[in-house]
């Protein structure tokens, strides 16, 4: 399946999103419009300490107008890769190095409106920095143990999908 783009116009563009509104033609021949935000790509990294026990952060999440606690991540830079995104994002927010970041897959965050991609990483063998927030973030960092933060994903307490995504995809290949 497919759709063919007609027009698109540029109605918004920031320091981190841009938005179109495109007309397509779908397969079937009829017109149909696409709202569609366009984003650079981020990461989510679920630090695991050598207990076993994972490093989350909590943060107030302006949109949804709520504390979030989240595995740490962040948008990529110009020209930065995934990984060195991973590890910058890592320390900055946690005050922890990784010696072993391992690539697990990537989610589409809303793909029927925004093309968001986030890479998702395990990190192990963490080495304690320093924190080195950004000026515009405001987080507290939490360990917690394996089975506290499974309850909390089970029992609604967590509701971020890359968290979700990533603490599912560790217990399943047996880390956390």
């Amino acid at each position: 399946m497919s759709e063919k783009l007609l027009e698109s116009q540029q109605i918004f563009k920031g320091k981190i999103l841009t938005v179109k509104v495109d007309q397509v033609l779908l397969q079937n021949g009829y017109r149909s419009t696409r709202e569609v935000v366009f984003h650079p790509g981020a990461v989510a990294v679920l630090p695991i300490l050598q207990d076993g026990s994972v490093i989350l952060v909590k943060q107030f999440r302006y949109p949804v107008g709520t504390e979030l606690l989240e595995v740490p991540a962040g948008k990529l830079d110009e020209n930065e890769s995934p990984e060195e995104c991973a590890s910058r994002e890592l320390e900055e927010e946690t005050g922890f190095k990784a010696l072993k970041m391992e690539y697990v897959g990537y989610i589409y965050t809303t793909p029927g409106f925004s093309n968001e991609k986030i890479y998702l990483y395990l990190a192990q063998d963490l080495v304690k920095t320093e924190q080195n927030l950004d000026q515009d973030e405001i987080l507290k960092v939490e360990i917690l143990r394996p089975s506290e933060v499974l309850v909390k994903c089970l029992d609604g307490q967590i509701v971020d999908a890359k968290t979700l995504s990533l603490v599912f995809l560790a217990k399943e290949k047996g880390v956390i």
